[in-house]
């Protein structure tokens, strides 16, 4: 029986260990989260963070057998995008396709609960456990736990072993960083040139007449640099995202609940008549959150070890591609264990060889797809209402909307980035120019 050990026990861990189960007796999984059991801690809705999951996400949830369902009756569909000015008017742009929307915390509780279900002694969780060393040579890897006593709390450090490693640890993964010892790995970070903070919203507030649809996503772009997304969720409730660059003043030098109702008023008209007092209270004391990229020209090392997801190839959330990206990891990786036929080191060099193209890809797609500018971002409206009538019309001859492409399909992002890439690069030389002026 081979022994895999899961660092991260967010939506691509859980998934690996979904489809690991299902291959038979073979395994025997550990999988090991730095933080508590989220089915055992009381949380906050306007406080997580909202996903979308599409056909890429979709397909690999498919494979194992009543788990697309168990994620679903955790979502809202999500019919289409509706874009609100300022005076008050609407355009209405609906998806060919549904796709779904739910918010971090609610998607690795169903994940981990029909993991549960499923499991059984094979399959291991081990929260409160952070990763601190990983050992190649050895195949060793050293947590530390808080453990409780009878005078308070100490941390204890403990090391297992392995046959095979996987880092879905996140952005900034403690797995991947034990490849900067090995050779020939190159690895780029950088943050997103934009920060967010988030809100929670009401759906209406029958008062001031405001009825938000509940099967869309709402956006707002009230000046350039500066987008309000709210995200419907499955209480009625919008999570809302305010992305704003930090030359920002009117939003970075908010400092009391009045000004912060103020401000949702004047700019996004029908989200500040449904924000509460409560809420812009909670908004001024969260701090700017960033957005880390990351990009590496190798997932694997040797024969026994992959990182997966944000750990391997993380983007921003402007897309939502970030967790069906993941999920469809998950995908590749399968398929490849039956294509070598469980021969893990072929598996693992194929994984990088496959995957890259697309990873490095979605790089430049991440955030040249919506341009900081108004002007622009209207053009971009004007070209995707054009794509959708004349690939209606000739499908053969004019590609589809960019927006429903990447929200709707499973094409490889490499195919992606080359059909559009007069548009990315058009954005990116537009976005380069207006957050180099900060």
């Amino acid at each position: 029986m081979k022994k895999v050990v899961i660092v991260g026990a967010g939506p691509c861990g859980i998934l690996l260990a979904h489809y690991l189960l299902r291959r038979g007796v073979a395994y025997k999984i550990d999988i090991y989260e730095r933080l508590n059991d989220p089915r055992q801690v009381a949380f906050s809705n306007s406080r997580t963070i909202p996903y979308g999951i599409n056909e890429r996400g979709l397909r690999a949830l498919k494979k194992i057998d009543g788990l697309e369902a168990a994620v679903k009756a955790k979502c809202v569909e999500n019919k289409g995008l509706i874009i609100h000015q300022k005076n008050g008017k609407t355009q209405n742009l609906p998806k060919r396709t549904t796709t779904f929307n739910t918010d971090r915390i609610s998607l690795v509780m169903a994940l981990l609960s029909k993991l549960t279900e499923n499991s059984d002694s094979r399959v291991q969780i081990h929260f409160n456990s952070k990763c601190n060393r990983v050992d190649f040579k050895n195949k060793t890897v050293t947590f530390e736990r808080v453990k409780a006593t009878d005078s308070g709390e100490e941390t204890e450090e403990f090391t297992i072993d392995y046959d095979v490693l996987i880092g879905a640890d996140g952005a900034r993964s403690v797995v991947r960083r034990h490849f900067l010892n090995s050779d020939y790995f190159e690895f780029e970070q950088k943050y997103v040139r934009s920060y967010y903070k988030t809100v929670g919203l009401p759906g209406k507030n029958e008062k001031a007449g405001i009825n938000l649809k509940p099967d869309c996503l709402h956006v707002w772009r009230p000046e350039d640099g500066i987008t309000f997304g709210a995200v419907p969720q499955l209480d009625g409730r919008f999570i809302g995202l305010l992305f704003f660059p930090k030359t920002a003043k009117k939003v970075v030098n908010l400092s009391t609940k009045e000004e912060v109702m103020a401000f949702f008023r004047q700019n996004m008209p029908e989200a500040g008549q449904l924000l509460e007092e409560s809420e812009a209270e909670a908004f001024l004391k969260r701090p700017m959150a960033g957005q880390l990229k990351v990009r590496c020209n190798r997932y694997h090392y040797g024969d026994s070890v992959l990182i997966m997801g944000d750990a391997a190839h993380a983007v921003s959330s402007s897309l939502g591609q970030g967790c069906n990206n993941a999920f469809e990891d998950v995908l590749v990786l399968d398929s490849l264990l039956d294509e070598y036929g469980e021969e893990w080191s072929l598996a693992l060099e194929q994984f990088t060889l496959r995957r890259q193209p697309d990873m490095y890809a979605l790089w430049e797609l991440d955030t040249n797809v919506f341009p900081a500018s108004k002007t622009l971002f209207a053009e971009f409206i004007i070209r995707e209402s054009f794509a959708k009538i004349t690939n209606k019309l000739f499908p053969k001859l004019f590609l589809p909307p960019l927006r429903e492409v990447l929200a709707t399909s499973a094409m490889p992002y490499s195919e992606i980035f080359k059909s559009y890439k007069n548009w990315i690069l058009k954005v990116k030389k537009y976005n380069e120019k207006f957050f180099s002026a900060e």
